[in-house]
């Protein structure tokens, strides 16, 4: 199976069953209905929006695209391509954007990826992370170059300085290109993280996590953003050498392959150095056999068990059936 015949194919967690007839084919649209079924659980007051507490702390715990579109049906009977209410969206969060858009993106032809990373549009200055913990969606073009797509912000959602559809990659970096930076002296750590209602989390640490979650996704384990196992669920000082060296070839495979022009001015949070970033969206394809194979690495596998770190509902140890564990 060769890379577009991969991310063609639907994931245990992307798959989403019967889809409408009518749903159109081309990412524009597919983002603006992506965008018209999900409100994100933290955007109620962007919106003007008294988001139910119960949708806020619950809604996102939902794995799959089956479960997403099973609620968004009780909600409202019209069809899931007609205009929906706020109050009639699935209330998650950016990975549901991403693994929704995914899923209409294969069912619809176009080969396509989520991706994990950090993401600069969304921070407004009030914290030290300048790069927040954030998910997309990666699809090819006719041509085999490949963009980033951010469905959260589609549809004049919000106002940002790039075609949603054309993501900069110095606006988002993917997990691996974060990580790398980091480990070379070229970015600040503490300024990856993501800011909670109950604290920040940031650091190496984190982005560690992150690069995990980029590669399952990449191997068509597309989890939560809060579950840990493996890598991703030891302390700082428990990582050793040869995790490090094993985290560096993970984020060799998996930060971008750039195909066209670079510029050296871009918005990573720098040290005392400043790299050369992709300011491009138009990458060469990562190697799907490259991924099946790190992701059968014992060491990287998503286990049977993994750790569960719920915003609002506690850690909570979760069962995850073979089918589901890629």
């Amino acid at each position: 199976m060769d890379s577009n015949d991969f991310h063609l194919k639907q994931s245990p967690y992307s798959d989403p069953g019967a889809v409408p007839a009518d749903l159109p084919a081309d990412p524009r649209e597919l983002a603006a209905l992506v965008r018209n079924l999900l409100i994100h659980r933290e955007e109620g007051g962007h919106f003007g929006y008294a988001m139910p507490e119960e949708r806020r702390r619950e809604d996102a715990e939902a794995r799959y695209v089956s479960e997403i579109l099973r609620i968004l049906r009780e909600r409202s009977r019209a069809p899931l391509t007609e205009h929906r209410e706020l109050g009639e969206r699935f209330a998650g969060t950016c990975r549901d954007f991403a693994l929704l858009m995914c899923a209409f993106l294969r069912a619809t032809g176009t080969p396509a990826r989520v991706r994990c990373g950090f993401a600069t549009y969304f921070e407004d200055g009030s914290s030290p992370v300048t790069h927040g913990d954030h998910w997309v969606t990666e699809y090819r073009l006719p041509d085999g170059s490949w963009r980033l797509a951010d469905a959260q912000v589609a549809d004049g959602a919000y106002d940002v300085p790039f075609d949603p559809l054309d993501v900069p990659r110095d606006q988002f970096l993917v997990a691996g290109a974060a990580w790398q930076a980091c480990r070379a002296g070229d970015a600040d750590p503490d300024a990856f993280g993501v800011p909670l209602p109950t604290g920040t989390l940031q650091g190496l640490w984190f982005v560690r996590c992150n690069v995990l979650r980029d590669l399952a996704a990449l191997g068509g384990v597309e989890v939560l953003p809060w579950d840990a196992w493996g890598l991703a669920a030891k302390d700082e000082p428990e990582v050793t050498a040869d995790d490090l060296a094993l985290l560096d070839a993970v984020a060799a495979a998996t930060a971008p392959s750039i195909t066209a022009a670079t510029s050296t001015t871009s918005a990573l949070p720098t040290t005392s150095t400043t790299s050369a970033l992709p300011t491009t969206s138009a990458t060469s394809a990562v190697s799907a056999e490259e991924i099946r194979r790190l992701c059968a690495d014992p060491r990287l596998t998503v286990p049977a068990e993994i750790t569960s770190h719920t915003t609002y509902l506690g850690v909570r140890q979760v069962r995850l059936p073979e089918s589901l564990r890629g």
